[in-house]
């Protein structure tokens, strides 16, 4: 349900999560609406680092040659990984949304940007209680950040307008799923999101009990418009 929602914009962080070319430029991993997607994205940063909000960042990078990749990833013949290969210059991270000054950047092989332990004891180091997320692919590895995010104790923002997938409808599916079990947290919009980082009250999306948003095929699209 929506309720009022107030954060205490020190305590929190922008998140974004492989913004890399290979999403508007290879056609196997195009993401639907990503140029749209990379605006909002560049609204929160701009937004963020005018709040002296710490903006960090995280790509899907794969060196095979390291054998660090996990187990069943797809490959390639001549043994390059299928995506986010370490030699691919389309692994690199869009340069509009990319890092600014000393800004954070995790390389990871893991679906969560959380995944790495050292990542959680750094955010609790600088006293982070709230997690604005945005990025892609939605039921991925945003779904896998977030969840991640909770089990941490962090209280996880789902920016849903700054994410998306590889169709409409299963990104919107997606933020439906997380929505349910984003407990601690909150799901809303750019708009939004940079209000909160302003100090301002909005009306979020914060789930109550347990899985509320029983959707199907002919009103998902709706139910996720209201979040």
């Amino acid at each position: 349900m929506r309720k009022p929602l107030t954060i205490d914009p020190v305590q929190s962080a922008l998140l974004c999560v492989d913004l890399q070319e290979e999403h508007r430029q290879d056609s196997r991993y195009l993401v639907d609406g990503f140029d749209r997607l990379l605006e909002n994205v560049q609204r929160l940063q701009a937004t963020a680092r005018e709040r002296g909000i710490a903006v960090h960042h995280s790509a899907y990078v794969v060196d095979a040659g390291a054998g660090t990749h996990r187990p069943f990833h797809p490959m390639m013949e001549d043994g390059r990984s299928a995506f986010s290969d370490v030699n691919d210059p389309l692994s690199a991270i869009c340069p509009e949304v990319g890092p600014a000054g000393d800004e954070l950047v995790l390389v990871k092989t893991d679906a969560s940007s959380l995944a790495q332990g050292d990542v959680p004891l750094l955010f609790r180091a600088h006293g982070l209680q709230w997690i604005f997320v945005c990025g892609v692919w939605t039921e991925a590895c945003i779904a896998a950040t977030v969840k991640d995010a909770v089990d941490q104790g962090f209280r996880a923002i789902l920016v849903k307008d700054a994410c998306s997938s590889g169709s409409r409808a299963m990104h919107e599916t997606a933020v439906l799923n997380i929505a349910n079990r984003l407990y601690g947290g909150a799901v809303t919009d750019t708009d939004a999101a940079c209000r909160l980082m302003a100090g301002e009250t909005v009306s979020a999306w914060q789930v109550v009990g347990s899985v509320p948003l029983r959707f199907a095929y002919d009103d998902a699209g709706a139910l996720y418009d209201a979040l």
